[in-house]
């Protein structure tokens, strides 16, 4: 498309300097004990566990592991000091983390090698007999804060609902394996993996080829039933956690339409293939390729399969749907308007399913991760959007906490342990199915429909949906009238309301999914409330419809390839935050689900439910006079071993005096903050939101009555110096802000805005950017401390009067400051 102001990259605008952060308010809440009858109990109960492992191993006719599990728990409504259950020196390892709901209580699962069962034997003895130098037991904060001990049984280490896992019957499960970096060969998890598998042979069980690897953790997969289960935790020292294996399901169907070949014909003659070096991949159900509105944009080698038995072309239809929309955005609008079109992105395809029979029970994660190598070798060169709308709602996660599934496509987005680039990954948030409605009702089925899997990516931009269509002229369908107004939610787009608060927003933006058809007691989808698409058999049918979530990521796709056509240069990041700084509710999502006004219910409800709202390509790719969008892609380091280390102080070109002179007039500030995290996969500390990400970043804004000095000194604690007065702490400004930090600082994208008045905001030009506490800090012996973390950080201004000019006066200052080539990118 054409571009009249492009968006302006900033360059030499970061001041590094040391951080620290501020110290958190609160704690861990541990109850008061006896120190004498708790030590006591504790250490019955420590060698009463011993004592019963003794006794199984004597008992039992297999051999056992070397070493015991331990589940040890909480009191209720009281914290456990998990990260103090391991010693890595000692072998001592903390496996898995659960909160049980039922209890209120926290519930970790260690493991104790042989010859190690004295350590918390010892650790009670001091706790009954020695104190600190303050006063208080020693090990007070751990031993106080364990409620019970036993040992660890099949329901320690099963994930997710209970309910779900095998019993006489066998069933494909997740089993999670630890290992130690402190293993010096090449691959560390080998030894693991070895052991397991030796296991599986000796005891008849069925295991996939397929591995999932990550720090600390390697995930395979198993078909076991109940005592099967049992007899890996009694005889393997690996086992960490075990969960039910998902299934995959995708949501389409076939309709009939009956365009003419004409139409194509037509159309072709207007659309001019700039075979720009961009490609869409669908990772879906193959490829219908010889279809006359998809072939001269297909990738050369660009359409494979995970397993080269499937074949390539696309079995049932879903993957094809998902081309037309990729490709053309709006066919229905491509057909009727009469002007030229300009399709810049190729398309490539990679089938993850089969063609026959149910889908395979394997570790999806696995199976993405082929799929998107395979694309990769093909075309090494491309620069690629990867586009997926295959989801499991199956022995998901409740909570939004991470599957296998979901830390796998967050490594691949994040290229960990790799020297490849980082992705861009769009997933779909998966579908509600029309009989939901008849339960319990629209929009409530929604919000109690989770996010399926692989949703939760933390740095995928997962797609929900929104209704634009409400017309039905079908005569079948006379009875029936739309369940969604324009604008408001799509029936069949699924919400995180059921999520804790601690984990991403998702979805993080809408497009439209189509609507569904209602006579009041039925529910159902109709041609006229879908979007048109191009179909996988067109020597019988040209056309096809599709909706849902499905059709909305293959926009967000589509929408994604035109960012990264024009800025070629910038990151996945970058495109990422250009697409959800382009967001914005509409009013009937506001009416919907923002009744009460306030932070912490409406909006954070909205949030939920609606994630940033509907992008606005145009407001992506380009500025306009009175909308200028501003960016900065850069990098620092943010930890030291067991320490911060640094921030960044960005000083951003401002048009002062246009914003002085506009007094009262209000303009809207906006800040986007976009980074990809490194996953720390496995329910260790998942209680603790910090052990999942490699890292978090935040961002600040100085006030308008602030100076610089007084803005880093109340981020920054080592700008403070030692004057025990200079504290820094000065307001936050949080209340400024619509979503406010509690809203948006979880996940790895952080989108927030104000509205000021002009005046106000004419000394508003200097940001912070840093970091807070993840794994790469927090493991340090997995010698990634030192690593650096790369952001991209849109910031805003705009007007609602169109006869202000912001975007020159900042142009100008940038080519008399610096000399920089905006074109240039």
């Amino acid at each position: 498309m054409a571009v009249d102001k492009k968006n302006i990259f900033l360059t030499n605008t970061a001041e590094a300097m040391p951080y620290v952060s501020k110290p958190q308010m609160g704690g861990a809440s541990y109850p008061k004990r006896d120190v004498k009858s708790h030590a006591a109990f504790i250490q019955a109960k420590l060698q009463n566990s011993y004592k019963a492992a003794i006794t199984q191993k004597q008992a039992a006719a297999i051999r056992y592991k070397e070493g015991v599990y331990l589940e040890f728990s909480s009191a209720s409504q009281h914290d456990l000091a998990i990260q103090r259950l391991e010693n890595r020196q000692q072998g001592i390892r903390l496996l898995n983390v659960q909160e049980d709901s039922e209890s209120d209580t926290i519930k970790a699962t260690v493991y104790i090698p042989a010859g190690k069962e004295s350590y918390f034997i010892n650790k009670v003895e001091a706790y009954a007999t020695e104190q600190t130098h303050t006063g208080n037991p020693k090990n007070n904060d751990l031993i106080g804060s364990i409620e019970d001990v036993k040992l660890a049984m099949l329901d320690s280490f099963g994930i997710g609902d209970k309910k779900t896992m095998p019993t006489s019957t066998p069933v494909w499960c997740e089993v999670w394996l630890r290992y130690d970096y402190s293993d010096k060969e090449l691959k560390v998890w080998e030894k693991a993996e070895i052991s397991f598998l030796e296991i599986c042979k000796q005891n008849q069980v069925r295991v996939d080829d397929n591995r999932i690897i990550f720090p600390e953790r390697i995930v395979k997969l198993v078909l076991a039933n109940e005592e099967q289960l049992k007899i890996f935790i009694s005889t393997c020292p690996y086992i960490a956690e075990i969960r039910r294996a998902q299934e995959a399901t995708t949501f389409f169907a076939e309709l009939s339409n009956t365009e003419q070949q004409e139409w194509i014909d037509e159309l072709l003659r207007r659309t001019h293939f700039q075979n720009d070096n961009v490609a869409i991949c669908l990772l879906d159900t193959g490829l219908t390729s010889s279809h006359p509105l998809l072939n001269k944009a297909i990738q050369d080698d660009g359409v494979q399969a995970v397993k080269s038995v499937w074949g390539t072309g696309d079995h049932q239809g879903h993957g094809t749907e998902m081309a037309g929309i990729a490709l053309y955005r709006d066919l229905r609008q491509a057909l009727e308007d009469t002007g030229n079109i300009f399709i810049p992105q190729k398309l490539e395809s990679v089938k993850i399913l089969p063609p026959k029979g149910a889908n395979p029970y394997e570790l999806y994660g696995a199976i993405t991760e082929q799929a998107v190598s395979l694309a990769e070798i093909s075309n090494p060169n491309t620069k690629r959007i990867l586009c997926m709308a295959v989801t499991s709602p199956e022995y998901n996660t409740r909570d939004g906490s991470p599957t296998s599934w979901s830390a796998s496509i967050d490594s691949i987005t994040s290229a960990a342990d790799e020297e490849s680039e980082k992705r861009l990954f769009f997933i779909s948030s998966g579908n509600v199915y029309p009989d939901e409605l008849t339960k319990v009702g629209y929009p409530d089925s929604s919000t109690l429909h989770s996010i399926e899997s692989p949703g939760q990516a933390w740095n995928a931009i997962t797609v929900g949906a929104y209704s634009q269509s409400i017309v039905i002229s079908d005569s079948s369908y006379k009875d029936y009238s739309a369940v969604a107004d324009a604008g408001e939610l799509s029936p069949y787009s699924s919400t995180s309301e059921t999520w804790s608060s601690k984990w991403p927003i998702k979805p993080e933006i809408l497009l439209d999914g189509g609507n569904m058809a209602t006579n009041g007691f039925d529910f159902t989808e109709c041609t006229d409330l879908s979007l048109l698409t191009t179909n996988y058999r067109p020597l019988l049918k040209q056309f096809s419809t599709i909706w849902g979530t499905s059709s909305a990521t293959a926009q967000a796709a589509w929408m994604g390839a035109q960012l990264l056509a024009e800025y070629p240069n910038a990151w996945p990041e970058t495109i990422r935050a250009l697409i959800i700084h382009s967001a914005s509710w509409t009013d009937k999502m506001k009416k919907q689900f923002c009744i009460e006004d306030t932070k912490t219910k409406g909006r954070r409800r909205l949030l939920k439910a609606c994630g940033y709202g509907v992008p606005d390509l145009q407001k992506a790719i380009q500025c306009m006079n009175n909308s200028v969008n501003l960016i900065v892609q850069g990098e620092l380091q943010p930890f030291e071993k067991n320490s911060m280390n640094e921030m960044h102080f960005h000083k951003l070109p401002w048009p002062k005096e246009q914003l002085r002179s506009l007094g009262e007039v209000p303009v809207t500030l906006k800040v986007t903050l976009s980074y990809f995290i490194e996953p720390g996969p496995g329910e260790v500390g998942w209680k603790d939101k910090y052990r999942y990400p490699s890292c978090g970043l935040r961002f600040d804004v100085i006030n308008a009555n602030e100076t610089p000095e007084d803005f880093k000194k109340r981020v920054n604690v080592k700008m403070r110096g030692e004057d025990k007065k200079d504290k820094g702490e000065g307001s936050s400004g949080s209340e400024r802000w619509y979503l406010g930090s509690d809203n948006r600082d979880v996940g790895s994208i952080h989108s927030d805005f104000c509205e000021l008045s002009a005046v106000d905001l004419c000394d508003c030009n200097f940001i912070a950017v840093y970091p807070v506490i993840g794994w790469w800090r927090e493991r340090a012996y997995l010698g990634k401390y030192d690593s650096k973390v790369r952001y991209s950080m849109i910031v805003s201004l705009s007007t609602p009067k169109i006869d202000v000019d912001l975007y020159t006066p900042i142009v100008t200052e940038i080519k008399n400051a610096v000399e920089i080539d905006i074109e240039a990118i």
